[in-house]
This record gives C-alpha cells, structure tokens and sequence, in this order.
C-alpha cells in the first residue's frame, strides 16, 4: 500500500471513473450492511452469547461510538496519506473488525469487535467523497458522493435484510463472515479501480482540526446527534419490536426491513428536493415527521399492519431529516472538509448510541418494547428544541483554497 503521487490524468474517463465509483460504492454498501445488521439480528446474538436483548443492544452502542470517535481522529491522523491509501487501510481495519465480530467468544468481546469495525466508518465515507469528486471533477461532486450513498441506501434494503435470514437460518455469526468478504471485495476493487491521489500540500493534524473552531458547526452537530437519537432508539430494536409487541413472525422482519430501506430511499429523493428550497425548513419539518411516527409506533404498535406501515414512514421521515441534517453540517463547516464532512457522521451515530442506549433503558426497566418510541419521540423534540432557539443562524461564509474546493462535497448525502 505505497503513497501514490497525484495523477496528472484527473478527472478520470467515463469508464475508468464509473469503475472507481463502483468501489466507493461497494464500500458504501459493506459499512452501510454493518452498521444496521446488528439491528436485525439482535434475538439470535443474545440467545447464543447468554444475554438480554437490552445488553446485547450495547454491541449497536459501540459501533456508533467508534464512528464518532473515528470519524475525527482517523480523518486528522492520516492528513498526510495519499487518499487511496488511506481508503486501503480504512478497509483492512473494516475487514478484520468485522471478522473478529464473528468469532467472538462472548459480549463483552462482541462489543468491542464493533467499536472497532466503528472506526474506519465516517472517515471511508469523508475520504470516499474527496477521492469520488476528483475522479469525475468538481463540477460532478454531487454525482460522486450520491453513488457512495446508493452504495448504503442498497444496504438498507438489501444487505441488512439479507444478514437477517442468514442469521436465522444459519447463525448470526455468518452474517458478520460475510460482511467481512465484502470489505476485501471492495479493498480488491478499490486497489484496482481507484487513482492514487496525493494528500492536499500543507495538510496535516493541525490544519484538520481547525475545522472545530465554529460554534455554528457544533450547535448543528448537537441538533443531529441529540434529534436523530430518536429514529435509532426504536430501529435498534426493531426485531424484537415487530415480533413481540406486534406479533409478526421471523420471517417477516426481513421483508419489514427492506420495505424500510425503500422507504428510506423515498426520503432521499424528498429530502432532497425539498432541502434545495430551504434546507433549516427541512430539518424542522424531518423532526416534526420523525416525532409524529414515533408517537403512531407507540399507539398502534401492537397492530401488525398499522405497525409496519409506521415503521416504514420512520425510514421516510427519518431520511429526510438526516439528510438535511448532514447538509447543514456541511454547510457550516469551515475549510477542513475532510474532517468536517466526516464529523456529520460523527454526529448522526452519536444519535446512534444515544438511542439504543436509552431504548434499551426503558426496555430493561419492564416497559416492554414500544417504550423506546416514547424516548425517541422526546430525544427528537430535544433535538428540535436545539434547532428553533439557537440554531437558525445563516451558515458562516466560508473562503475555501484548492484544498477546501476538493474536499468539501457540498452534495445532498443521506444517512451513515
């Protein structure tokens, strides 16, 4: 994996970039696939690791927690790399974690395999939109980073769903083997379809985190991490959910999931549109959706129909508000792209461990299974509550360099 000069020959062809594109996306796709796998096969992990479905819950926890402490830390620490090198490290990291998930032992092992598969997440994805945008040119940069984003939103529907039969019908343990052939799938491509790409001159740790001196950008990132906190304290337990409050059986839930997925696809076709009218008006209008389902889900939730019909309307609400939520993150991120966009990440999977924490407090206490829809409706409200008193601000002008051109994919991107 040796540094690569800058290639004289970017932009690449129509093929040659279709090619690499393809690679970022399989990415997208493998950490798309882990990140919510866990989700679904929450029943089958803890029967086989002698654990309550809440304290199995704390393996989704520490996924989120390494891709908020990775997204920053790996996108300043490898300034210096050549962009594919970098991307090639993040997937041996993707790869390996993800293959010590399979062969944990117990769940104290279980959730530190998943910190750990956390990590390279938000940094692929930051580094995957500088390297996508300079193989099609700027001017396409919105092309480059909805292809890494496809890559996820194909997860939701086809991966997570996937891992959940394999699980059932031959162990959850095999799901997680196969997300790690994923990872060396795409290593493989990327090593072969990618274009080396030379880190920006005068990077470095101290330039990156220069991007944490805007109140603006902080005050958006405790809006995401608090008010899509909401969407993960009921969606981490959706297995159990469906099959004990709402009595559907195993064999529906994967159905369920990918009819999420498509729902979650429909939020990015709305959020989008409606994020280039305004994007702060789409935030409020996600939070109020998101927190509508989420009071339908506690009331109805024990009525199968209804039930599933709410929980694909969580995909679509909840997809319209991460995505404009991600785009004011961008927007107010100052010149440090890379570890900006990555910190967008950071943010939503804090809201990602927020939820399935707290969701699986109140399942713990004897609630039962729709009381994590109350929690998220509150984390969401807080979340709201953030936005209308102290974050309507108009986005800080920003006069970026060469660097900040390349690396600041201002492009409409969806959940990760």
């Amino acid at each position: 994996m040796r540094t690569t000069a800058r290639s004289p020959l970017l932009p690449l062809a129509p093929g040659p970039a279709r090619l690499a594109l393809l690679a970022l996306a399989l990415g997208g796709f493998g950490l798309g696939t882990t990140e919510f796998a866990t989700m679904g096969l929450l029943p089958e992990i803890a029967a086989d690791l002698s654990a309550s479905i809440p304290q199995t819950g704390f393996a989704i926890t520490a996924y989120a927690l390494g891709v908020v402490v990775g997204a920053p830390t790996l996108a300043a620490v490898g300034a210096r790399l050549d962009r594919r090198t970098l991307l090639l490290w993040l997937l041996v990291a993707f790869t390996v974690a993800n293959t010590a998930s399979a062969f944990a032992p117990d769940l104290p092992t279980l959730v530190g395999a998943r910190f750990l598969a956390g990590l390279p997440h938000g940094a692929f994805f930051g580094v995957g939109a500088v390297v996508g945008t300079a193989v099609v040119g700027p001017e396409r940069r919105g092309h480059a980073v909805s292809m890494m984003m496809a890559g996820l939103t194909i997860a939701c529907a086809v991966g997570v769903p996937a891992t959940a039969v394999v699980g059932h019908a031959i162990g959850w343990r095999w799901s997680f083997v196969g997300v790690g052939g994923i990872g060396l799938v795409t290593l493989l491509a990327v090593r072969a379809w990618v274009p080396g790409l030379a880190a920006a001159a005068g990077a470095s740790v101290r330039s990156e985190l220069s991007a944490l001196r805007n109140r603006a950008l902080w005050i958006a990132f405790a809006a995401g991490a608090i008010g899509f906190g909401g969407m993960f304290a009921v969606y981490s337990y959706v297995k159990p959910l469906l099959m004990e409050a709402s009595g559907l059986s195993v064999g529906v839930v994967p159905v369920v999931l990918a009819l999420y997925g498509l729902g979650m696809t429909a939020g990015t076709l709305l959020g989008g549109r409606l994020a280039d009218r305004s994007v702060l008006g789409t935030v409020v209008l996600g939070m109020v959706s998101t927190i509508v389902v989420l009071v339908a889900i506690a009331l109805v939730g024990r009525e199968p129909v209804p039930a599933v019909v709410a929980i694909v309307l969580l995909g679509v609400t909840s997809q319209v508000l991460g995505l404009s939520l991600q785009t004011r993150l961008m927007d107010v991120s100052p010149a440090a792209p890379s570890l900006g966009a990555a910190l967008c990440h950071s943010a939503l999977n804090l809201g990602n461990a927020s939820g399935a924490f707290f969701g699986g407090l109140v399942i713990d206490a004897g609630l039962g299974y729709l009381a994590p829809a109350w929690v998220g409706a509150g984390l969401t409200a807080v979340g709201l509550l953030v936005v209308v008193t102290v974050g309507r601000g108009a986005a800080p002008a920003v006069h970026p360099g060469p660097q900040e051109h390349a690396d600041a994919p201002h492009a409409r991107v969806g959940v990760a």
